[in-house]
């Protein structure tokens, strides 16, 4: 199992930008992907990005393309999403979640262990 703790999110004005923050911790040698994830009220779950843990390899929701960047640092087991140029849309709790096997996926099934989440709010 992997533990995984967000932290980072707030209120922040439509065009501001906020950084996420996700630490790791338990069996981290077994993390394969990471992937950041939000869910709005009364919404699905929906994918956000995710990083390969070893290479790095990152894949975005075309929502958010050129506006958020995923990133790790294996040294600190985190993972951080800088997000940029937010817009109300972006109003969500935001997850990061661990994939413990091989592949990189977008569906929230796909993930073996979650966070608590970390609400952003992006006012108008």
């Amino acid at each position: 199992q992997v533990q995984l703790v967000e932290s980072g999110g707030g209120l922040v004005q439509a065009g501001g930008s906020l950084r996420l923050s996700c630490a790791a911790s338990g069996r981290t040698s077994s993390i394969y992907t990471m992937g950041w994830f939000r869910q709005a009220p009364g919404q699905e779950r929906e994918f956000v990005a995710s990083i390969r843990w070893s290479g790095g390899s990152t894949y975005y929701a075309d929502s958010v393309k050129g506006r958020f960047t995923i990133s790790r640092d294996n040294a600190k087991n985190t993972v951080y999403l800088q997000m940029i140029s937010l817009k109300p849309e972006d109003t969500a709790v935001y997850y990061c979640a661990a994939r413990l096997s091989f592949g990189i996926f977008t569906t929230p099934r796909s993930y073996d262990n979650w966070g608590q989440g970390t609400q952003v709010t992006v006012s108008s």
